[in-house]
This record gives C-alpha cells, sequence and structure tokens, in this order.
C-alpha cells in the first residue's frame, strides 16, 4: 500500500499525513516544552554553582585585604606585635569575651592590649600555655583612658550596654569643642596600654546632666562582630610608675 501510487490509496496517503501534521503540532510542543524544563533546571543549577564560585572569590578577596592590612600595620609599628587568631567569641549578652591561640608559651601576658589594623579589641585577662582570654570593648567591665586627637582631651572610654559597635568617652569638660569625626585614642596615661592605638571617631555631643561634662559617643574602629585576626601588643606598664602609684595609695 505504500509503494502503490493508485489514486484511492494516494488520497488516502495525503489525508494520513494531513492528520498526522495535526497531531505532531501538541507533541512537538511538548517535546519542547520538557527540553526548556530541562534547560531551566540546568541553567539554575549552573547559577547556583556560579553564584558560589562568586561569594569565594569575593570571601578571598576579602580576606586578602585584611591580611595586607595587618601586615601593613606590622610592618609601620614601633610596638612589638604578636598575631592571633579568634578561635571563640561570646558576644551575646555584657560580659562578653573572646578566646585567641596565643598564650604564655608565645609571650602573651595578662593585661597586653589587642588590636587590628582597624583600632583596639580589647586586653589579655586571663593566659595558658597556647590560648588567652580576651575581655573586648564591648563588656561592662571594659575602661581604657582616651584623648581626642585633635584637641588632646582626656577622657575614660567604657561600653554603654547593648550597643553595636558603639563607645562613650566621659569627663570630657565641655569648655572643650568635640564635633562628629574626631579621632579618639588611647592616651598612654593609665600605664596599661601604649598611647596612640585608635578606637573609634565621635558621631554625636550631648552635655553630662548636672555636670560640668560632656557625654561622647563613639563608632568604635574595630568591629567585634566579624574580626578573625589581630595582634597582642607585648606592652607592659612601667615597672617605676606602678611603685610610685602604690606608694602614693599607702600615702592617702
Amino acid at each position: 500500500m505504500v509503494s502503490r501510487h493508485e489514486g484511492g490509496l494516494q488520497n488516502a496517503r495525503k489525508a494520513s499525513i494531513v492528520v498526522l501534521s495535526y497531531l505532531e503540532q501538541p507533541l512537538s510542543n511538548i517535546r519542547i516544552y520538557r527540553q526548556a524544563i530541562a534547560t531551566n533546571t540546568y541553567l539554575q543549577r549552573q547559577n547556583v554553582i556560579l553564584q558560589d564560585e562568586l561569594s569565594r572569590m569575593r570571601s578571598a578577596e576579602q580576606q586578602n585585604q585584611i591580611l595586607r592590612d595587618l601586615l601593613d600595620l606590622r610592618e609601620s609599628s614601633e610596638l612589638n606585635l604578636i598575631p592571633v587568631r579568634i578561635v571563640a567569641k561570646d558576644l551575646r549578652g555584657v560580659n562578653n569575651a573572646m578566646t585567641i591561640n596565643a598564650g604564655s608559651d608565645d609571650g602573651v601576658k595578662v593585661g597586653m592590649p589587642v588590636t587590628n589594623s582597624d583600632g583596639l579589641i580589647g586586653q589579655v585577662i586571663v593566659t595558658a600555655d597556647s590560648y588567652s582570654q580576651v575581655l573586648p570593648y564591648a563588656n561592662s567591665m571594659f575602661r581604657v583612658s582616651a584623648q581626642i586627637q585633635e584637641s588632646r582631651a582626656y577622657g575614660i572610654v567604657s561600653w554603654p550596654e547593648n550597643r553595636h559597635n558603639e563607645l562613650t568617652m566621659m569627663f570630657v569638660p565641655q569648655t572643650i569643642p568635640v564635633d562628629s569625626g574626631q579621632v579618639v585614642q588611647t592616651s598612654g596615661a593609665s600605664n596599661q596600654f601604649p598611647g596612640g592605638i585608635p578606637i573609634g571617631e565621635v558621631i554625636r555631643v550631648e552635655p553630662g546632666d548636672g555636670v560640668e561634662t560632656q557625654i561622647i559617643t563613639l563608632r568604635a574602629y574595630a568591629d567585634l562582630w566579624t574580626m578573625s585576626e589581630g595582634f597582642v601588643v607585648a606592652f607592659e606598664p612601667d615597672s617605676t610608675i606602678l611603685e610610685l602609684e602604690n606608694e602614693q595609695m599607702e600615702m592617702f
């Protein structure tokens, strides 16, 4: 029947072709739809892979920049710096703490400041052979003697509880002008921290209640919640100054 060309068979052949053409169109649409679904699934999978690769590249770039900044700080600083990595953090309350991977075997001692390329992080309070506990600036017990870089006015910096990356500087007289953007650094006057370590910048100033001093709010330079590396500053209080302070306390 396929090979014969009589009129009746030829007409039947034409009719079958017409019928098949009508059936082929929806079937081809189904095939195209299934191919589109498969292609879309493949592209989505590739997009996830590329997004993950891009995220890793951005993270690596950020990590490289942090390490470069730390290296620049170590090369330019006159202080003896011990590189450390943050291995544990507890920043959920008011008695926050951090653990670093350096201890007495590495030359770390209680009282030494901890910093990074951005600014002051905290102070070592407990040491073991290979690890140390750090009191970060975001702790209700933290205090540091500071000065405003531009005016050299002295004050005490502490943490107003539950404020992310904010600090408060007290005891600066109202007669001293303080403006937003001014830099606050360690003063070196307390014999606990070397002078010149950046702490933060002024973001607002308010008069103190019933006193002739100002309440200065700072934005801390170092972000405790994102940092992973830093330095312990191998600084020890001057023993002569400590002896004089002890003698003074005995006298009064």
